[in-house]
């Protein structure tokens, strides 16, 4: 069978949360799965690194894809253009779009439905292709794979989707995160914080993160604690002038570290020097950084809403995202109570073995495999 794949977010050393499941699990699938032909479909020059294997045939199809008006232009001209052209038996598409004009069935991956929930944080022009389009490529593709129960949830709650066409997986941790030695941790904080312990925050920095009630919430802990952690956040920054007022307001702003995004490798070393992840996001369709920082036996403190509870299980201290005195009454116990420390990361240890990138793939290979049946016979 001939497999195309929409693979435009697999970009050198920009990889984040979509680009690291689109990577990690065709890096499986197509080495697992010699017999099939894939063809990877970029909307730019690609990097050699992603050629995962010889089954492998790489494509560049314009227009670059990173505006509405250009994603109509790749995903209903140029990508149904390719599809006819190679003959494809199916149309893998592993970050949330179709195409409403594709030849052959699809299999895509929605990761989450964030802007049915939180529209005023995309611009007009986005929200209202993302609203077009999104209802209408999850009732075409043959199947769909949602990365959490909760994402599944919101499928057949937003699109009346027909559950039994929408496979659950996951997301998983790459070889980086580990947990470190103490000798580990301290190189780690003598480079970033002066030697001092402290919290981490890792994703993107953009409103629906909640980082100015984050900030707050921190700055409320170390009014309690003056020599508490400092408070470190690493990610893309977004146009987010409301956190930037939020942190020029903080009596505690010199205790608060601003690093940027990171490659995977410095990202699991700041992980796992971490006393804990504070990721208290309004809303995720997964959550990431959770099971890396279970990977890292590092404790969590996570929102109790959409999937983080569902992802976190028993392995973090669950909190309501929009009360800055509950994130801060968390902060202070994780920073003072050892124990409980303890028994989170042992929890972690537990709630992990649920999570790995081969289980994924092992999941989108199912989705594709109930699906490749329907192509048999279909002569192009």
């Amino acid at each position: 069978m001939k497999i195309a794949v929409n693979t435009r977010l697999l970009l050198e050393g920009r990889l984040e949360g979509i680009g690291v499941f689109t990577a990690e699990t065709l890096r499986l699938i197509t080495q697992q799965h010699p017999e099939h032909e894939f063809i990877f479909l970029f909307d730019r020059p690609y990097s050699n690194q992603f050629v995962f294997n010889t089954n492998v045939r790489p494509v560049v199809i314009g227009p670059p894809a990173r505006h509405p008006v250009l994603w109509y232009g790749w995903f209903e001209w140029s990508v149904p253009y390719i599809l006819r052209k190679s003959g494809a038996d199916l149309f893998l598409s592993p970050d949330g779009y179709g195409s409403l004009r594709a030849p052959c069935p699809q299999v895509i991956t929605i990761h989450d439905l964030a802007f049915e929930h939180f529209d005023d944080q995309v611009d007009a022009l986005t929200r209202r292709y993302y609203r077009f389009f999104t209802p209408r490529y999850a009732r075409k593709a043959a199947r769909i794979i949602a990365v959490s129960e909760y994402t599944k949830n919101d499928l057949i709650k937003h699109y009346s989707i027909d559950p039994e066409k929408i496979v659950v997986a996951c997301n998983g941790v790459d070889r980086y995160f580990r947990p470190l030695t103490e000798s580990e941790c301290q190189r780690v904080r003598e480079r970033i914080s002066g030697g001092k312990a402290y919290f981490l925050y890792a994703g993107a920095i953009q409103p629906r993160k909640n980082i100015v009630r984050l900030l707050q919430a921190y700055d409320l802990y170390r009014r309690q604690h003056p020599h508490g952690l400092k408070l470190v956040l690493a990610g893309r920054r977004w146009h987010y002038p409301e956190a930037q007022q939020a942190f020029r307001s903080m009596v505690y702003r010199n205790e608060v570290i601003w690093l940027g995004h990171l490659s995977r490798a410095e990202l699991a070393e700041l992980m796992g020097a971490a006393t804990a992840l504070v990721y208290v996001s309004l809303f995720e369709g997964f959550g990431i950084p959770l099971i890396e920082a279970m990977y890292s036996d590092v404790p969590i403190i996570t929102s109790n809403t959409s999937s983080m509870p569902e992802v976190a299980g028993q392995a973090a201290l669950l909190v309501d995202p929009t009360d800055t005195l509950a994130i801060a009454a968390a902060m202070s116990r994780i920073a003072t109570e050892a124990d409980l420390r303890a028994q989170l990361i042992e929890k972690g240890r537990q709630q992990r073995q649920r999570f790995s990138w081969q289980r994924a793939a092992d999941r989108v290979w199912q989705a594709i495999q109930q699906v490749l049946p329907l192509t048999e016979g279909v002569s192009r």
